[in-house]
C-alpha cells in the first residue's frame, strides 16, 4: 500500500526548499522501499535546488543515505527485508556498451525505480541522482541498495553513498595513486578530505592540501595531509612545486569545480602527471588552456564520476576500514540536523562552516 511520508522538495530554481507530504508507492518489479535513517547534505543537492543540474522541478532532494530495506518488489534477489544498506546512485545495468566492455563504472543506463514518487496532487517528483533521500522512506531500484555491516553508524555510512566515494575513488580508482607518489588536493571539503584520506592510505609520499579556508586546512591535516597551502596568500602552483622538489605533483585532484582551480591543478602537476576533476562544475563554466602546454606536459586529464567506483565492491571495503579505525568517517560529520533544517544546512555549507551536515531521520538499528 502506498505510504505518505515527509520529504524535502525543491520546487523552483533558487527557491528555499520545503518539507511536503510525499506519496511513496509500493515497490514495482526490481524495486525496494528503504526506511532512511540518515542522509548527508551534499553540494550536489544545492546544485539541484539552484537549477545547476537541470530544470526538472520539483526535485526530491538527498542522495547520501543509509537505511533499512522495508519492502521489495518482484524479482529482487540481491537484498531482503531488514537488510542494512547504503544507497548508490550508480547501479550498473550489465547490458549497456560500457558494462559489456567491462567498464561498469561508466554504465550508461544505471537502474532506478520503475515507479515515481509523487506529491499529494499527483505531481511526479524527480529524485536527486535517482535516489531522493531527504525523506522518511524512499523508493529506489533494489540494485541501488548495497548491503553493509550494520554496526556502522548510519550518519557515517551514508556519506559513502556519494561524497566520500567520489573523493576516495578519485585517488584510488581514477588517479591510480601508488606508494611514493606526490598528491595535491585542491578544495578540502568532504570530497577533498576523502581524497586526502585515500592518498594517505595508499602510501603517498606527500599529500598537499589546498584551500582558502584555514578551518578546512586544519581538517585536512586530520585526514592525512602532510602539507597545507592557504590559497588566499600563497601562489598555489609555485608552492606545490616547492613541496615536490620543483617537479609538481604526480596527481592533482581538483575538488572545487571552478576554471581557476582547474588551471592551478593543470599547472601544478609534474610532467606526465595526472589531473583528476571531481568537483562538479555548473553548465556555464568554461576553461581555456594553451594547447602547447597540454601537448608539452603530457600525462592525463581525467574526470572522475563517482570515484569510478563499483558500489557493491567499494562500499563494503570503506565500511570495513571505518569499523577497524582506519578511516575516520565520523570526523566528516560536522553536525546532525532534522528534516526541517536542510535549508539552514545549505547556508552553512555555502559559508564553509561544515564538512558535512547529516539529516537524521530514524534512530540507528539495534
Amino acid at each position: 500500500m502506498a505510504q505518505q511520508v515527509r520529504g524535502v522538495i525543491a520546487t523552483a530554481q533558487g527557491a528555499p526548499v520545503e518539507v511536503q507530504t510525499v506519496i511513496v508507492p509500493d515497490p514495482g518489479p526490481g524495486d525496494a522501499v528503504v526506511t532512511v535513517q540518515a542522509c548527508g547534505v551534499c553540494h550536489t543537492d544545492l546544485h539541484y535546488r539552484d537549477g545547476g543540474i537541470n530544470d526538472d522541478f520539483p526535485f526530491l532532494l538527498g542522495h547520501e543515505a543509509a537505511g533499512i530495506v522495508e519492502a521489495v518488489g518482484d524479482g529482487v534477489t540481491n537484498v531482503a527485508v531488514g537488510d542494512y544498506v547504503v544507497l548508490a546512485w550508480r547501479a550498473p545495468c550489465g547490458t549497456c556498451r560500457a558494462c559489456r566492455r567491462g567498464r561498469p563504472w561508466y554504465c550508461f543506463d544505471s537502474r532506478n525505480a520503475t515507479r515515481p514518487m509523487t506529491l499529494l496532487d499527483g505531481t511526479p517528483l524527480a529524485p536527486a541522482l535517482g535516489i531522493g533521500a531527504f525523506i522518511e522512506k524512499t523508493l529506489v531500484s533494489a540494485a541501488q541498495c548495497v548491503t553493509v555491516d550494520r554496526r556502522a553508524d548510519p550518519a557515517a555510512a551514508g556519506l559513502i553513498g556519494c561524497g566520500v566515494m567520489a573523493g576516495w575513488g578519485a585517488v584510488a580508482n581514477t588517479g591510480g595513486v601508488q606508494r611514493g607518489d606526490t598528491v595535491a588536493v585542491i578544495g578540502c571539503g568532504g570530497v577533498g578530505n576523502a581524497a586526502i584520506a585515500s592518498a594517505a592510505f595508499a602510501g603517498a609520499r606527500s599529500v598537499i592540501a589546498v584551500d582558502v579556508d584555514p578551518r578546512k586546512l586544519d581538517w585536512a591535516r586530520h585526514f592525512g595531509a602532510t602539507d597545507t597551502i592557504d590559497a588566499r596568500s600563497e601562489d598555489v602552483v609555485e608552492r606545490v612545486r616547492e613541496l615536490t622538489d620543483d617537479f609538481g605533483a604526480d596527481l592533482v585532484v581538483e575538488a572545487v569545480g571552478r576554471p581557476e582551480t582547474y588551471e592551478q591543478a593543470f599547472l601544478a602537476r609534474d610532467l606526465a602527471g595526472t589531473v583528476v576533476l571531481v568537483g562538479v562544475p555548473t553548465p556555464e563554466l568554461t576553461v581555456t588552456l594553451p594547447m602547447i602546454e597540454i601537448f608539452g606536459r603530457g600525462g592525463a586529464l581525467k574526470s572522475s564520476w563517482y570515484g569510478d567506483c563499483l558500489p557493491t565492491r567499494d562500499f563494503p571495503i570503506l565500511i570495513d576500514l571505518y569499523l577497524r579505525g582506519r578511516f575516520d568517517l565520523d570526523a566528516l560529520i560536522s553536525e546532525r540536523v532534522g528534516i526541517d533544517d536542510v535549508e539552514e544546512a545549505f547556508a552553512r555549507m555555502q559559508r564553509g562552516e561544515v564538512l558535512r551536515s547529516v539529516v537524521v531521520l530514524q534512530p540507528a538499528a539495534v
